[in-house]
């Protein structure tokens, strides 16, 4: 996916208008982690909170967060890394509690939207039942309902809707 989390997809089926402007990215925009560089594959970071990584460690990795407040996401789907400070590989993909939908390409079934649990799967089976996805809708009017919990619930720490977009986007090209 893009560097931006809440660009819509070019050439998008389902039109999904006014993503940026009416989403959580508002509430969690990305942020790039300066210049922290993931220490296995090199990639650029992406800030998140301390709140992030206490949600979603596994009880037995937790007492290893450090004292700080920022981190940074390693978005790249190939590397086990998901969390590192500059030099410092923090926590890997198995440290979490739940899968890093970023870093499951191939997974039907790992998340796009922790909130309110959107898979690729779950939207492949909806545009499959009815030709169309009301995913971003919905996560929209849970957005406007005050109901976004992407810091806490995502891994990257913010928004998911370009997450949820690509994801649409992929299930009506293999149409």
């Amino acid at each position: 996916m893009s560097g931006d989390c809440c660009s819509k997809p070019q050439d998008s089926p389902e039109n999904p208008s006014d993503v940026m402007t009416e989403a959580c990215c508002e509430l969690h925009p990305p942020q790039k982690c300066s210049s922290a560089k993931c220490p296995e594959c090199g990639a650029l970071g992406k800030t998140v909170r301390k709140i992030t990584l206490g949600a979603l460690l596994k009880p037995e990795s937790r007492p290893r967060i450090p004292t700080q407040d920022e981190f940074c996401f390693c978005r790249t789907p190939t590397c086990d890394v998901v969390y590192f400070r500059p030099n410092e590989v923090l926590f890997r993909k198995d440290d979490l509690t739940v899968p890093v939908g970023l870093k499951e390409p191939d997974d039907p079934n790992a998340p796009v939207c922790y909130c309110y649990g959107w898979t690729p799967e779950k939207i492949r089976s909806e545009i499959k039942e009815t030709g169309k996805s009301t995913a971003i809708d919905q996560i929209k009017a849970q957005v406007k309902a005050g109901n976004c919990y992407c810091e806490v619930t995502n891994p990257q720490g913010s928004c998911c809707l370009g997450n949820v977009s690509q994801a649409v986007k992929q299930v009506f090209m293999k149409k």
